[in-house]
């Protein structure tokens, strides 16, 4: 659990109905507010986040959407209010700062539909690191990791508006988790997590309460992590990036299955003891 997740809801008016009985009441719901993101002084992105984990969620936005190759290329991060949203000013190095004045260059001077180009297409599908680690997990801890997940949500547990995103170790140990109403934003702060604690990414498991999208593959590929084990489906883009990044991809992960596309040499079978 973060440490200011508890910060992420609000008490609200609701009627509630049950049997034919009408009962005014009070129930926490979770908040969305934007999120704005800016670059040493340049405005860059607005997402609709969960206002918790903030500095987490930069700097793992900042090195999944590959805007910095390390976390120690972040020189700082300021967080304030604007309204009803939150800025996010982050400053960064002048190689990684120009890199990224040359992408939003090139995105500017593009015309026509958007995906037609060669270089569209490659902005759409960029290339991903491949990822090299001996990491190996045994399945009975796979679904112990998933128990883990399912019992530290505080927040989808108040409110049952949230996604997780944990960080399991190969001895069962569930190291991290973050919450936000965005699944791409709770691997973003947990990717974030990890770089501020200096945890090695090519020694875990990610672990999502979502489907896994090509994007949330790429997130992983581009952190380091060896495997994306997620309680919903795949597509069929994620499993072919997935292959191609040398990331194990698991889902469809339940207490007692899961189903494995990729890469699955990392995966030690063993039989799930009956609980």
């Amino acid at each position: 659990m973060s440490d200011d997740a508890s910060t992420a809801a609000r008490e609200r008016d609701v009627v509630r109905y049950a049997q034919g009985e009408r009962t005014p009441a009070r129930e926490p719901v979770a908040d969305e507010v934007p999120v704005a993101f800016a670059y040493n002084g340049i405005a860059h992105a607005v997402m609709l986040a969960s206002p918790a984990d903030l500095e987490d969620f930069a700097v793992g936005f900042s090195l999944s959407e590959g805007i910095v190759d390390a976390a120690n290329a972040i020189r700082d991060i300021e967080v304030g209010t604007c309204g009803d949203g939150i800025t996010v000013d982050v400053t960064i190095g002048s190689g990684a700062f120009a890199r990224l004045k040359e992408r939003r260059r090139t995105l500017a001077g593009r015309t026509g539909c958007g995906l037609c180009g060669r270089e569209s297409l490659e902005q759409a599908l960029p290339p991903v690191p491949r990822v090299a680690s001996t990491f190996a997990i045994d399945t009975d801890t796979l679904h112990l990791l998933a128990r883990a997940l399912a019992a530290s949500q505080p927040l989808h547990s108040r409110t049952g508006a949230t996604h997780a995103a944990g960080w399991g170790h190969a001895d069962g140990t569930l190291a991290l988790v973050r919450e936000d109403v965005g699944r791409h934003n709770a691997l973003d702060k947990l990717i974030g997590a990890l770089a501020r604690r200096r945890i090695a990414t090519s020694e875990g498991v990610a672990l999502l309460t979502s489907r896994a999208s090509s994007e949330m593959v790429h997130k992983c590929a581009q952190a380091g992590i060896p495997m994306l084990a997620a309680v919903s489906a795949p597509t069929g883009l994620a499993i072919r990036i997935a292959d191609e990044a040398g990331v194990t991809l698991a889902a469809w992960l339940r207490t007692d299955r899961f189903s494995v596309y990729t890469h699955d040499e990392r995966l030690r079978a063993t039989v799930l003891e009956n609980t």
